[in-house]
């Protein structure tokens, strides 16, 4: 999986969470519970979104690393690498 395949399923998932939001408009670095306006329990449904979607285990304490877009595509870019490595 490329890293745009990536970026575009962390952003169709976010979309998921916050239809009213365009999350591809989003800067990459910028904090997603901000722009959004999504809270906790929203960063916990996106979490495991993209557990179930990327078949990606992600423990509560990487969480943090998915706040930002671009922290969320190289956080599963890694992951899925090491799984297929």
């Amino acid at each position: 999986m490329t890293p745009q395949d990536i970026r575009a399923a962390v952003i169709e998932e976010l979309e998921n969470i916050a239809p009213e939001a365009d999350a591809s408009a989003v800067p990459g670095d910028a904090d997603l519970r901000e722009e959004l306006d999504i809270d906790s329990m929203d960063v916990l449904n996106f979490v495991t979104a993209l557990h179930k979607r990327l078949k990606v285990d992600i423990p509560d304490r990487d969480q943090p690393k998915l706040l930002t877009i671009d922290g969320a595509v190289a956080y599963l870019q890694e992951k899925l690498a090491a799984r297929t490595g």
